[in-house]
């Protein structure tokens, strides 16, 4: 792991391009993960490649393999992953061995997913949850890393009491504090949906009630497929938004899945295609592959019969070629 870092005027004039005016990059302690690294880490575990592996004979393999196995994606992480601070402390040592930095995703607030349905679950209370995010942060530790805080949180609040909606909140603000109390080199961007989803107004309101401030930026299109273009006027209109609250973000945009851009529909819609490979810029701070192509969004759409996560080769062959 390098240890070098960049000024932060030079930070903030690299966030000034990408069309942001007043940017609080987050805890001033925070160092720049990107330039203590050098690229992005590739899973050697993501679901493309254990299926390109397993099926070296598919005809579908070596396009899957080339486009999508090889890309740098996120890693999720939830009440699957067995002990946490030992399973991000073990990804994010593989990735610092090789000098790449890793992106995390922690998944596990209480009621994931409750009003979408296809991917709930989470932890069983806000005890819980409170232990876990605290270890998955330790894990961590000082190695650089980026982390995408709870998509699917903030977005859809409308099944919620407003005590849920208070605890979660709380929840958020104690992951954002620590994430910067035990992995100073880790930038977290809460998730805020994408602009499909409520207007950029109240997205700020979610963001900021839940701690945004705290953390160094928000993620937009999370496991969705409107393009970059689309992600960031609404991320420049939340941090118009945010500006009310005396500060504004950077944020990051999932291109895994926007290549075609949104045809209205969430859950495994045909006809979508992969997007920019995982690299900085484009609009945004970053453009990242967060959802891997080719996992299924639930028993849905094109992919009917499978559960949410669950690689489907032929979805992501379809992907790579936008049919």
């Amino acid at each position: 792991m390098r240890k070098s870092t960049r000024a932060s005027a030079a930070l903030l004039a690299g966030l000034l391009t990408a069309g942001l005016a007043l940017v609080d990059a987050g805890p001033a302690y925070a160092a720049n993960p990107t330039t203590m690294t050098s690229g992005f880490y590739v899973d050697p575990d993501n679901s493309a490649l254990r299926w390109a592996n397993a099926n070296p004979g598919d005809g579908r393999a070596a396009a899957i393999r080339s486009a999508i196995a090889n890309t740098p994606s996120a890693r999720w992480f939830g009440n699957w992953s067995g002990d946490i601070g030992a399973a991000t402390g073990a990804y994010v040592g593989r990735a610092d061995a090789y000098d790449k930095l890793p992106v995390l995703v922690a998944y596990n607030i209480p009621n994931r997913d409750v009003c979408g349905g296809q991917s709930g679950g989470g932890a069983g209370s806000r005890a819980a949850y409170d232990t876990w995010i605290a270890a998955f942060a330790s894990g961590i530790g000082n190695r650089p890393a980026v982390v995408i805080l709870e998509p699917d949180a903030l977005g859809d609040q409308s099944c919620l009491t407003p005590a849920q909606v208070s605890d979660r909140n709380a929840m958020l603000k104690n992951a954002i504090a620590q994430f910067n109390a035990k992995a100073p080199n880790t930038w977290v961007y809460l998730d805020a949906g994408n602009p499909g989803w409520i207007s950029a107004s109240t997205m700020a309101q979610h963001l900021a009630a839940a701690g945004v401030g705290g953390a160094h930026g928000f993620s937009l299109n999370v496991s969705n497929y409107f393009t970059t273009g689309e992600n960031t006027s609404y991320g420049n209109a939340v941090n118009s938004a945010l500006g009310a609250y005396g500060y504004t973000k950077p944020f990051v945009v999932d291109t895994s899945r926007n290549g075609n851009g949104s045809n209205g529909q969430w859950c495994n819609p045909a006809g979508r295609r992969i997007g920019t490979p995982t690299r900085t810029g484009g609009g945004a701070e970053m453009l990242l592959w967060i959802k891997e192509p080719g996992e299924s969004d639930g028993n849905c759409g094109v992919g009917a019969g499978s559960s949410a996560g669950q690689f489907l080769p032929e979805v992501a062959y379809k992907m790579i070629y936008g049919y």
